[in-house]
């Protein structure tokens, strides 16, 4: 069974490669922009193309019995109808549910005619490295709404539910939410890092105007919306789902956990 891994050098799309051949997978493609620099393991079978070019898809889709699609909005329609004319039979794809603005990219996949599988994670832990230079400048972080909870899931756990389900059979059809193991607020987590560097960080409270100002920059119109989105959790605590213990047997990534093997990037 060949396995074709999109965005195969990407942050998740790296680790589904790894989770695969870790669970006995011999026929695992890889999909990327650059074979030469892609430093893949020998055992994979490295081919050169990108989702956004649609025109490098056809050699890399023969053959291929499944597929992890990343999510790429712009070409995927034109991506799956590929798929299905090479006899792809199961796409799993990384969405975001019907409610958000990946919404596209589990249609298009459902109108293929190809079995799937949809996973819809929650906030990525990665994104709390936005605070990195803050602490390591400051010792402190300003942001907006510290008791607003959700449940932030790791990368690799993400990664790790993509390849059992390309790999086990009984999840066509189906769509996981995927969460972290525990609802935390902002300023815990805060207090979590400060813990893997061995000191106090001090959250500054920022009003809602000035948490969308400081984030503009890096988020651009994005920017309100995820304060908006801040102030909702601080109503409405994000809970936690077990998706991923349910699925693959084990314990999901704590932020404490994820903190410390992150903990470089905050010194």
């Amino acid at each position: 069974m060949t396995i074709l891994v999109t965005g195969a050098t990407g942050n998740i799309g790296r680790r589904v490669v790894d989770h695969l051949l870790r669970a006995g997978a011999t026929e695992v493609r890889a999909l990327t922009n650059n074979p030469v620099k892609a430093a893949l393991p020998p055992e994979v079978e490295v081919v050169e193309g990108y989702l956004g070019r649609v025109e490098t898809l056809p050699a890399a889709l023969a053959g291929v019995d499944r597929m992890y699609l990343a999510p790429l909005d712009d070409t995927v329609r034109e991506v799956v109808s590929l798929a299905a004319e090479a006899g792809v039979s199961r796409i799993v794809d990384l969405a975001g549910g019907k409610a958000t603005w990946w919404a596209s990219i589990e249609v298009a996949v459902e109108e293929s005619g190809v079995a799937w599988t949809h996973l819809e994670p929650g906030e990525f832990m990665d994104n709390y490295l936005m605070w990195a230079e803050q602490i390591r400048t400051t010792g402190t972080v300003r942001d907006g709404y510290p008791g607003a909870a959700s449940a932030p899931i790791d990368l690799d756990d993400i990664a790790a539910v993509a390849a059992t389900v390309l790999l086990e059979e009984g999840h066509v059809g189906k769509a996981y939410e995927l969460s972290g193991p525990e609802s935390i607020s902002r300023a815990e987590m805060v207090r979590q890092i400060g813990q893997a560097l061995g000191r106090d960080i001090p959250y500054v409270e920022l009003p809602h105007d000035e948490a969308v100002a400081q984030l503009t920059p890096a988020m651009g119109e994005f920017a309100r919306w995820y304060v908006d989105g801040m102030a909702e959790l601080a109503r409405h605590p994000q809970p936690a789902v077990p998706t991923f213990t349910q699925l693959t047997g084990r314990p999901g990534t704590t932020f404490a956990r994820w903190a410390a093997a992150n903990v470089g990037a905050f010194r």
